[in-house]
């Protein structure tokens, strides 16, 4: 039985390596030999689905998550993809299938989107996230949890796995 400050619950940070993949087998991405993710839990910094399945969990468990779309980017909606010329773009950006970016709508609010694929100048972008629709398959194992710091919960978010990071907004 391991003691509650390292039990996954609302308040505290979770530091975990990951490996997403979609129902047909595709390796989406993987924190495999890289650095683990830190989040904070309980703020909506990774999809709804996913930090369920967190928690109650402890530092050294390991296990796979099945989290449906409406618990991970939602379903498709809208038109999809629509077109919109290269020139639309700043020249000194790298583009690529996959980047997100924002937009200003009419209204004035920033609107999410991602470019879906790329055919010469035009460039195809899409109000879905690039996941939307599909089930995530997650391979989950929580290297550390900790307690948060007061400025992580004020900022909404982790500020690395010891939260001694320096970290600038």
């Amino acid at each position: 039985m391991s003691d509650s400050n390292s039990v996954v619950s609302e308040g505290k940070v979770v530091v975990f390596h990951y490996t997403l993949t979609t129902d047909d087998g595709e390796q989406v991405e993987t924190s495999k030999g890289k650095d683990p993710l830190p989040y904070l839990h309980g703020a909506s910094n990774i999809v709804p689905g996913l930090e369920k399945e967190m928690e109650g969990k402890s530092a050294g468990d390991t296990f796979k998550a099945s989290v449906v779309p409406a618990e991970g980017y939602g379903e498709r909606q809208g038109p999809g993809p629509q077109s919109v010329d290269r020139s639309e773009f700043p020249d000194n950006v790298e583009l690529y299938e996959g980047m997100a970016f924002t937009a200003q709508a009419e209204g004035g609010q920033e609107v999410p989107l991602w470019i879906d694929r790329i055919e010469g100048d035009q460039i195809f972008v899409d109000r879905n996230h690039p996941l939307a629709g599909e089930t995530l398959n997650f391979e989950v194992e929580i290297v550390s949890v900790r307690d948060a710091t007061d400025e992580e919960i004020a900022h909404g978010h982790a500020h690395g796995p010891t939260g001694t990071e320096g970290h600038h907004h």
